[in-house]
């Protein structure tokens, strides 16, 4: 409790890393009002806090997210609206994590459905153990994935986004990575040693670096060929002589970290 209110999302920051953790297990960290509103607060925390190079979005539990909280979606008669939390927090927050600067890992505690799987496809890299499951139950209830459909047709192959989303077959995290739901999945006793291994390697980039190429991988592939080689060789110019560029090049030619490097003998460790 904080304050009277119970505390459903925690935040911590070690080794330029910040772990943001869904903590509602008792209802699968469904997406409940309070939820959203504490797991938006926790990542504008984090993106604000200078001292945070990745951050990691994941749950306690057996299950990573359920989806909506479907309590809360009862309305008192047909047509009625939608709880606002669902609608409007959630695309805020798929919407911090897509844009995000700052390189997002979703380490996957367990299972995800539904809305929950927007919040996967919303970050940059997705890791979950081999024992979770996944599924696009929403058809299933009546309701559509519309939602989560922004970023999850942007990760997932399109055979297999018609497959999933318009049956609700549950599937397994193979079959998620195979189909680019998740970056990795691996067995369950590596879950941690890979996300940290992800987090570490990115931690050695520029952080200005990271953030340009992030939107680079969103973006590039939609501009056409001969207006993108002019954009990108400016981009690659500039990237060069700016101060980070600059820096980078001389910490190579003298074989040292560069300064925005966090390693294991950084200081304050």
């Amino acid at each position: 409790m904080v304050d009277g209110v119970e505390e459903l999302v925690h935040g911590e920051v070690a080794d330029g890393v910040a772990t943001v953790t869904m903590d509602s297990p008792r209802n699968r960290n469904a997406l409940s009002a309070r939820l959203l509103a504490q797991l938006a607060a926790e990542l504008d925390r984090a993106l604000d806090d200078d001292t945070v190079r990745v951050v990691v979005l994941t749950a306690t539990g057996t299950v990573f997210c359920s989806g909506a909280d479907l309590s809360e979606q009862r309305a008192a008669e047909p047509g009625a609206p939608a709880s606002a939390p669902v609608t409007e927090a959630l695309p805020q927050i798929m919407k911090t994590l897509w844009e995000s600067p700052k390189p997002v890992i979703c380490r996957l505690n367990g299972t995800a459905r539904a809305g929950g799987l927007g919040l996967v496809t919303a970050c940059d890299f997705a890791i979950a153990p081999l024992s979770a499951s996944f599924a696009f139950s929403e058809v299933r209830l009546g309701v559509v994935p519309a939602m989560i459909s922004v970023t999850v047709l942007r990760r997932v192959e399109a055979r297999a986004a018609a497959e999933y989303l318009m049956t609700g077959e549950v599937f397994d995290a193979a079959q998620a990575a195979r189909i680019g739901l998740l970056t990795r999945a691996v067995p369950d006793d590596e879950l941690d040693a890979t996300v940290a291994h992800y987090a570490g390697m990115l931690r050695l980039g520029g952080p200005e670096a990271l953030a340009i190429t992030k939107r680079l991988v969103r973006d590039v592939p939609a501009i056409p060929v001969e207006e993108g080689m002019r954009r990108m060789a400016a981009l690659s110019a500039e990237r060069f002589t700016s101060a980070e560029g600059q820096e980078g090049i001389r910490a190579f030619m003298e074989r040292r970290p560069p300064s925005w490097a966090v390693t294991d003998q950084s200081p304050g460790r």
